[in-house]
């Protein structure tokens, strides 16, 4: 199947480059031209290669469907637990992933979209767009994973700060079509003091960007969404 990546012709690099220099971040909607953001969420909705990854502190456990599947109740509940007495105080996530390679020949002959994403992103006129919006003319790829959140699933406060990284920038681009804001799932910015944030709720065809080191969260989704919080996320990177 064809993948025809392309930037919607309606986006104002300048503008959209004065809102990032002066914020941090910006929100760019209707970032893809033509149905592909309807496609990709369309084709990651029926994957069934998701692995959940939590954390225990700096333990990452990675757990497929087939052993989620074999879980009894009393483990589920455990984990559910676990879950909540992690975010109490310190930093924790659940979540499920799809991982793309960060390699381009890994990318180049691997038949999944994501792949494909993930390459059209760090090449060509994605990543001359993604240069003059950021100001970072270092940017040479985006790594990329897709992600879903169930209810229950969150991401607390963390500033994506890693030594060696090479990060410049955070990206999500939302895939989430139907959604409310109380429903949680929401992208968190918090603004100094603990009693402030700025919220961004779940969208579609709607790609953010924030400069790193920046202090972020995704709130825990609730058990009224009827739907999953579907993205595609990774860094803008040396």
């Amino acid at each position: 199947m064809d993948w025809d990546f392309r930037l919607s012709p309606d986006l104002d690099a300048a503008a959209l480059a004065q809102e990032f220099a002066r914020e941090g971040r910006v929100t760019i909607d209707g970032l893809l031209a033509g149905d592909c953001a309807r496609r990709l969420h369309d084709e990651i909705r029926q994957r069934d290669d998701w692995v959940q990854v939590v954390n225990s502190g700096d333990q990452v456990f990675e757990l497929n469907r087939s052993v989620r599947a074999e879980m009894d109740q009393g483990q589920v509940a455990a984990l559910d637990q676990a879950v909540a007495a992690g975010a109490r105080n310190g930093f924790q996530y659940r979540y499920e992933s799809i991982r793309v390679p960060d390699g381009s020949a890994e990318r180049a002959s691997s038949a999944d979209p994501l792949a494909a994403f993930a390459s059209w992103l760090s090449q060509g006129e994605a990543r001359h767009f993604l240069r003059q919006v950021t100001g970072f003319d270092g940017i040479e790829f985006a790594d990329a994973q897709a992600t879903a959140y169930s209810p229950g699933d969150l991401l607390t406060g963390h500033d994506d700060a890693v030594e060696g990284k090479g990060r410049f920038a955070a990206y999500v681009l939302g895939l989430t079509p139907k959604w409310r804001l109380e429903w949680g799932g929401l992208l968190l910015f918090h603004e100094g003091a603990e009693d402030r944030a700025s919220a961004i709720m779940p969208g579609f065809n709607q790609l953010n960007i924030f400069a790193v080191p920046q202090l972020h969260s995704v709130s825990e989704v609730g058990r009224a969404a009827a739907y999953r919080r579907y993205s595609i996320t990774g860094w803008l990177r040396r």
